[in-house]
């Protein structure tokens, strides 16, 4: 039985630029190839391996025969025995896609723009997301029963805002570039139909322009047909980082008639994790603040602390949580510091946000530390993400 490795190294999968499309072809066929999803995706396969150079050694009649059975030698193979079929849209770095995956779910389609990215999903579920949703079409989406989306986020977040209004630019559905995003969701949703859909966004998404932003969402979402329900949930606990998000689950009133019996999971009293249960022993010093940082920092708090603003710094405490991990960790490290004694304080390491969000140690990290916690910083709690997907599955699996 072969191994994907060696398939990979033969068909030169790599991704190394944004909008690879033929990897994304080949290695959603090489996953589908037991389902229906396959023909979606084989004449691109097809194509892409007779341009191979010595493909000659290569093809056969089908060419994929050779490789059946496949052994999926990755962090995260595809499930065996699926139960059901999900698409994972900005994808990102996969948090959906584990959380669904470990539930017995079925990916047949993945999108994501960020090459970096790509690179972290290919590496740990062993496919190539598509790029930007905006240039697929919905006919050429697989079937499935439920669509799951993290959609871009930067266009109603409250940093996201601030930043924009200090530029000039446009924020929310006025952001051309990501605002309208979440019409290629709905999109997708109007022709597909999947029995029910997992959104998720920042917290500032229902404030967002005295709240007309969410109302459009909701809004369209029961337009095309489907019963909503939302709830803002923070990620703490289930791991040791203060992350509220908005969660909004649909079901497709035509098979549930809006009477679906679904209830977002019940958190616990009191998180069960604090920052010390995530942090490595032993770290390297490149992750300790310079002198020169370390004091522009301090210096940089304390004079937004005399203009009365919440600016600054976070040094954690060990037996606490952390401030939210964002995108822009990789610039200073600013909002999650860890304390050191006898010297200055240092950033987490990228398996540090890796935990932080949720994920497990054997999630591997093949870019750089700067786009790791761009990655991280934008990713979902994933293990929160898979308490949600249990009680969307409570009410599918029923019917």
């Amino acid at each position: 039985m072969p191994n994907y490795s060696d398939i990979r190294k033969k068909l030169k999968v790599n991704v190394s630029k944004p909008e690879q499309t033929e990897l994304a072809h080949l290695t959603h066929f090489l996953q589908t190839i037991d389902n229906g999803a396959k023909r979606y995706f084989e004449k691109e396969a097809q194509n892409y391996v007779l341009s191979l150079q010595g493909s000659e050694s290569i093809v056969e009649e089908p060419w994929y025969q050779g490789y059946l059975p496949l052994k999926w030698d990755v962090p995260f193979p595809p499930p065996e025995n699926p139960t059901f079929k999900f698409i994972d849209l900005f994808a990102g770095i996969g948090g959906f896609r584990l959380a669904f995956q470990n539930l017995g779910g079925k990916c047949v389609f993945s999108s994501e723009w960020n090459h970096f990215a790509q690179q972290t999903y290919e590496a740990n579920f062993g496919e190539v997301p598509f790029g930007d949703i905006t240039k697929i079409d919905e006919k050429e989406i697989p079937s499935h029963d439920i669509l799951v989306a993290g959609f871009p986020c930067q266009p109603f977040s409250i940093a996201g805002v601030s930043k924009k209004n200090a530029l000039g630019k446009k924020h929310g559905f006025l952001d051309e570039t990501q605002g309208t995003l979440f019409f290629d969701v709905a999109r997708i949703l109007k022709l597909k139909r999947p029995k029910s859909f997992l959104l998720e966004n920042v917290k500032n998404l229902v404030s967002h322009d005295k709240g007309n932003t969410f109302k459009v969402i909701l809004g369209t979402l029961k337009e095309l047909g489907y019963n909503v329900h939302f709830k803002v949930l923070d990620g703490k606990y289930y791991v040791p980082q203060h992350r509220e998000r908005i969660v909004i689950v649909g079901f497709d009133k035509d098979v549930y008639n809006g009477e679906e019996s679904f209830e977002f999971p019940k958190m616990p009293e009191n998180p069960p994790l604090v920052v010390e249960d995530i942090l490595e022993r032993n770290v390297s010093e490149k992750y300790t603040l310079s002198e020169k940082l370390w004091n522009y920092l301090q210096t940089y708090a304390k004079k937004h602390k005399a203009k009365g603003n919440g600016f600054g710094f976070g040094l954690v405490e060990m037996d606490s949580i952390t401030r939210t991990l964002s995108a822009r960790y990789y610039k200073d490290g600013s909002e999650i510091l860890i304390p050191q004694e006898g010297k200055n304080p240092r950033r987490l390491i990228p398996k540090e946000c890796a935990r932080l969000q949720g994920y497990p140690d054997d999630f591997q990290i093949p870019v750089s530390d700067t786009q790791a916690y761009k990655q991280f910083g934008n990713s979902v709690v994933t293990s929160l993400m898979q308490d949600v997907g249990k009680q969307i599955l409570k009410v599918i699996q029923t019917k």
